[in-house]
């Protein structure tokens, strides 16, 4: 499934006592490699371009459509 904006990017810390950095993809910049514009849960906003393994994406729950 595609990363679409809306979805949430979940980041892995480097650092045993750091903890993980959450955020909104608010426009996907690139699809490969992955560049997105994230707003992060601090309200700051940043270009992120996640490296192997690191990040993981939570597709925002889409609904279909009916006629």
């Amino acid at each position: 499934m595609p990363t679409r904006a809306g979805d949430v990017i979940v980041v892995e810390s480097e650092r045993v006592t750091q903890p993980l950095r959450r955020g909104v993809i608010e426009e996907v910049l690139q699809e490969q490699p992955s560049r997105f514009r994230v707003r992060w849960e601090d309200g700051h906003t940043s270009i992120f371009s996640p490296t192997a393994g690191a990040a993981r994406i939570e597709s925002k729950k889409r609904t279909k459509k009916t006629s």
